[in-house]
């Protein structure tokens, strides 16, 4: 684990009262992590979507926006509050802060008396201001865990990833306004921030606003974010808050846009393999790896190597890569997976099925951003119960090809 309970000081012996914080406040704990020495990263609005960007004030955040979002479709909508976290699952999760899409592994120069590698690159990669996420969503949290898991637990972990993550401080919140596409629910996975679910995290959030105003229930998930509320002053919140906090996770939880039935999901993907349900995919999917792009728990990479012309300097980066481009499965003599069929089929069994048999859990949180950024408007919740109508009927045919 990246982070332990004696590094994040996790609350394992009772849990703490929840506080509460009004929007003062909350720029009150903003300004706590930012003079603790963080970099703040929360939601704002950038060319026409929700994305994740350094922050030091709460009118940074998306205050009276929401948004609209089905296959294919997404749209910035303005809400008639100003709640700042009315959003869905934005364009970006937890992914890019921890697992960066290009970062450089080592550079290297030609010197006098030989070459001179800094494997740190120019700029030490561990010298950045720790990270403090606002704003995480429960399905985004879960997607971080299983990165925790993916990327730590191998024979050679990925040391930056596992600094960033053990150095970060990270506020969750529920979501109260789910989208289309989004089906946590289904996944397990949300839509509230619990303690034990998916990544640990220090603080969480829920947005109340009503005729007592404009405030925040916060859990204490951590011994050092219960410091950070002491040091901000948040009060006990009061027992009607807390109830209307569970309301607000409980009405979330029964508005998902989406539904995907898990029932051995895995052991039905395996038996469909040959079904010709992925020719019909194929003949939509123009493989141009949006959701993977987008999807929080992907992980494949390539790496790149470049030299200057004059041959004094060489340096290797490692950039996202996905299983949709037909050069990922090259080895010698050619690619194994040649066709979209064949891609497209790779990338939903493994993220709904071989991936528990890898790791343990699926590879899916039901943050529905797959489906949102679909060119072509895929649904991977659709393909799956199309693969379980097929397997009822007993209909399964089809080339693996």
């Amino acid at each position: 684990m990246t982070r332990d309970a004696a590094a994040s000081g996790v609350l394992e012996t009772q849990r703490r009262a929840d506080r509460t914080l009004d929007v003062p406040g909350l720029q009150a704990l903003v300004d706590e992590l930012v003079a603790r020495g963080y970099d703040v990263i929360g939601p704002t609005v950038q060319s026409g979507a929700i994305v994740n960007a350094s922050i030091t004030s709460v009118e940074e955040l998306p205050r009276g926006w929401g948004d609209d979002q089905d296959a294919g479709r997404y749209r910035l909508r303005r809400r008639d509050d100003e709640a700042l976290f009315g959003f869905a699952a934005g364009a970006q999760s937890a992914k890019p802060v921890f697992f960066p899409a290009e970062e450089l592994l080592w550079r290297g120069r030609r010197t006098g008396e030989g070459f001179e590698v800094e494997a740190d690159g120019p700029e030490d990669r561990r010298s950045h201001a720790p990270y403090a996420l606002l704003g995480v969503r429960s399905c985004d949290l879960s997607a971080v865990g299983i990165h925790d898991v993916v990327l730590t637990g191998r024979l050679h972990g990925d040391v930056a990833y596992a600094a960033r993550r053990a150095a970060a401080f990270v506020v969750a919140v529920t979501c109260s306004d789910p989208s289309g596409t989004c089906f946590c629910v289904s996944m397990g996975t949300g839509p509230r921030p619990e303690q034990g679910r998916g990544a640990a995290y220090d603080l969480s959030l829920t947005e109340l606003i009503d005729d007592d105003g404009h405030r925040f229930v916060v859990e204490v998930a951590s011994e050092r974010g219960a410091e950070v509320l002491d040091a901000v002053g948040a009060l006990e919140a009061p027992p009607d808050d807390v109830a209307a906090g569970d309301r607000v996770a409980e009405d979330a939880a029964g508005r998902m846009g989406r539904h995907l039935d898990t029932t051995d999901l895995k052991d039905l993907l395996y038996a469909g393999a040959d079904s010709p349900i992925w020719d019909d995919v194929a003949s939509r999917c123009l493989a141009c790896g949006n959701c993977t792009a987008v999807c929080p728990t992907c992980f494949c990479t390539d790496v790149e190597d470049v030299t200057d012309l004059a041959g004094d300097v060489a340096g290797r980066t490692r950039v996202w890569d996905s299983c949709f481009d037909a050069d990922y499965s090259w080895i010698h003599g050619g690619t194994v997976r040649e066709s979209t069929k064949a891609r497209y089929r790779q990338w939903m069994t493994h993220k709904l099925g071989s991936w528990i048999d890898q790791f343990g859990t699926s590879g899916c949180v039901g943050c529905g951003r797959c489906v949102t950024w679909c060119p072509a408007a895929i649904d991977i919740t659709a393909e799956a119960a199309a693969l379980r109508a097929e397997g009822a009927a007993g209909t399964t045919t089809g080339d693996p090809s």
